[in-house]
C-alpha cells in the first residue's frame, strides 16, 4: 500500500480487536464506533478559534481524546501477545492509534502554549508519579517555568523567540483569566497510578490463588501451612555479600553460545513511544566470539574521536524528524541531553519522519530478525518498535526476534553494580557499565547518541563476557545457559 492506506486497513481490524479486546487497560468498555470514527491520518485533535473559552474547551476535549486512545493502547500488547489462537492477525491498529496520538500530544501542547500566551494559566511540567505532567496555575504576572520545552513562535518561524523568554512575556495579546483550570489539569499520573494498583492487586490475587492451591494439594498433609517457596529457604535469597535476586529482565541475559549480534540505540522527544517520536537511530554489529567478517571497513569514524571501530562493523546512523508542530514548540531537555534540536528537525525542512516511512521500518526489520539485537534496557526499544516498525510485532510474537539487554548483565553479573543508596539496585547506567567493562574512559561521558551508545554498549559486552568465561561465571557459571540466550516469544497453546 502506498500513502497512508494503511490507515483504512488497520480500521478494518477492528472487528478482530472487538471480539478479542472488549476493554481498555483501565477495564472501561470500549466505544470501538468511536474509534471507527476517528480519522487517524489527519488528525484527532481540536482547532479552537483564539478566545480564553476556546483554547479551554479546546485542550479539555484533547485531554479526553488522549486518556481514550491510550487506555486502549495500553491493552493492546497483552491481547495481542496473548491471543494463542492468532484471531487478530496484525498490530497496524495499535500503531494507527498511536501515530493519531503523537499528533494530538503536539496539538495538546500548542493548546497549552497559546493558553500562555493569553495569560490563562502559568505552565509546569512536574514529576509525580510514574511520569511527568502538565500542571496548570492561574497566570499572576509572574514569569512562567517550564524547562522541559522550548518556546512556541506563532508567527510560524521556529526559533523566533530565545529561551530566556516566555510565551507570556512575548505574546502582545493581554487576556485575563476568566477559564476554570481543575478540568484541564493533565490526569495522566493518577490514571497511571490507579492502573498499577488495579495490576497489584492482580497479582496479589494470583498469589493467593496460588498458595490456597498448594495447601488444598497432598504436599499440605505433610507441611503444615502449605507446601515450601520452590528451593526451600534459599529462596528467600543470600544476606551476606552481593547476590542480586532474580527478576524479569533475567529473561534477557545472553547464553554462552552467542556470538553475532546487532546492537541497536533509540534517540526519542520523550520517553513514552505514544506520544513521542523517534529522531536518532543507531546500530552497528559486533561478533562475541568468532572473528570480525573479512572484508568490512577496518576504520569508521565515530563522532567522538578516541572511540575506535575494532571488533564493530556495520554501522548506521538514521537520522529523523518531527511535524511541524512539534518542532515548532522546541524541546530543550532533549536538545541538552543529545544536541539534537527539534527545532530544526521539522519534515518542511525536509527531515522524513520515522513513523511516516516505511521503507526505512522495512529496513530496520529486516536488521533486527537476522541476529539477536542488543540494547540496554532494551524493554525501551522494544516499546517503540511495537508502536512504530511495521511488522515488529508480529515478527515478535512468531518468534523471528531475540532480545538480548545488557542491563541485567550489569545488574546479575557485574560485581562492581553494588546496591548504595544513591543506587539501591547498584549503578546500572550505560555509563557506568559501559566506565567498569572499560568501553568508557573516565573522563568522558554517555554521549546519547544512538550509534556512539551502541559502539560502547558492544564492547562493554563483548570485555564482559570474555571476562565471565575466563571466570567461570555468568553464562559459564551453574545458573548460565547453553545457547544465544536472550528473550524471544513463540508460539504457545
Amino acid at each position: 500500500m502506498t500513502d497512508r492506506a494503511w490507515f483504512d486497513a488497520a480500521k478494518g481490524d477492528i472487528p478482530q480487536w472487538a471480539a478479542s479486546m472488549p476493554k481498555d487497560a483501565d477495564g472501561t468498555t470500549i466505544d470501538w464506533d468511536w474509534v471507527r470514527s476517528l480519522d487517524l491520518a489527519h488528525g484527532v485533535g481540536t482547532i479552537p478559534e483564539s478566545t480564553p473559552q476556546s483554547i479551554h474547551d479546546a485542550l479539555k476535549a484533547d485531554y479526553a481524546t488522549r486518556e481514550h486512545l491510550e487506555s486502549i493502547i495500553a491493552q493492546c500488547n497483552s491481547t495481542f501477545m496473548t491471543d494463542f489462537d492468532r484471531f487478530i492477525g496484525s498490530y497496524r491498529l495499535p500503531r494507527a492509534l498511536a501515530y493519531a496520538n503523537r499528533r494530538l500530544n503536539d496539538n495538546i501542547n500548542t493548546l497549552l502554549h497559546l493558553g500562555e500566551q493569553q495569560h490563562l494559566w502559568v505552565v509546569s511540567r512536574e514529576r509525580r508519579g510514574r511520569t511527568t505532567v502538565a500542571v496548570l496555575r492561574p497566570y499572576s504576572g509572574s514569569r512562567p517555568s517550564n524547562d522541559d520545552q522550548g518556546m512556541l513562535d506563532l508567527s510560524g518561524e521556529a526559533g523566533g523567540t530565545s529561551a530566556g523568554n516566555t510565551a507570556a512575556e512575548n505574546s502582545d495579546v493581554k487576556f485575563p483569566t476568566t477559564v476554570a483550570l481543575d478540568d484541564v489539569q493533565d490526569r495522566t499520573a493518577a490514571i497511571l497510578d490507579a492502573r498499577a494498583e488495579r495490576r497489584k492487586a492482580q497479582r496479589f490475587q494470583k498469589r493467593a490463588g496460588d498458595a490456597a492451591m498448594a495447601r488444598a494439594n497432598l504436599s499440605g498433609a505433610t507441611s503444615p501451612g502449605g507446601a515450601a517457596l520452590p528451593g526451600g529457604a534459599a529462596a528467600s535469597g543470600n544476606a551476606t555479600g552481593h547476590h542480586p535476586k532474580p527478576d524479569w529482565r533475567d529473561a534477557y541475559l545472553p547464553g554462552r553460545d552467542v556470538d553475532a549480534v546487532m546492537g541497536i540505540d533509540i534517540e526519542t522527544t520523550g520517553i513514552d513511544p505514544a506520544r513521542d517520536y523517534i529522531i536518532d537511530v543507531g546500530f552497528e554489529f559486533m561478533n562475541m566470539a568468532s572473528p570480525r567478517p573479512a572484508g568490512e571497513p577496518e576504520t569508521y569514524a565515530y563522532e567522538q574521536g578516541y572511540y575506535a571501530a575494532g571488533d564493530a562493523y556495520g554501522q548506521s546512523r538514521l537520522a529523523f524528524g518531527v511535524p511541524p508542530e512539534n518542532a515548532a514548540l522546541g524541546n530543550a531537555l532533549i536538545a541538552k541531553l543529545t544536541g539534537i534540536d527539534v527545532r530544526g528537525r521539522s519534515s518542511e525542512a525536509g527531515y522524513r519522519l520515522f513513523d511516516e516511512w516505511p521503507q526505512a521500518q522495512a529496513g530496520l526489520l529486516a536488521r533486527l530478525t537476522q541476529q539477536p539485537y542488543v540494547a540496554h534496557n532494551a524493554t525501551f526499544e522494544h516499546s517503540w518498535f511495537m508502536l512504530n516498525v511495521a511488522g515488529y510485532a508480529e515478527s515478535y510474537r512468531a518468534g523471528r526476534i531475540t532480545i538480548i539487554d545488557t542491563l541485567p548483565m550489569s545488574r546479575q553479573w557485574d560485581p562492581g553494580a553494588v546496591p548504595t543508596n544513591e543506587h539501591p539496585y547498584g549503578d546500572n547506567t550505560l555509563d557506568a557499565y559501559a566506565k567498569r567493562q572499560g568501553a568508557l574512559d573516565s573522563a568522558h561521558n554517555e554521549r546519547h547518541l544512538g550509534l556512539e551508545d551502541s559502539h560502547i554498549m558492544l564492547v562493554a559486552m563483548k570485555h564482559h563476557l570474555a571476562a565471565l568465561k575466563a571466570q567461570g561465571k555468568g553464562p559459564w557459571g551453574s545458573t548460565g545457559r547453553a545457547g544465544v540466550g536472550g528473550k524471544s516469544c513463540g508460539r504457545k497453546r
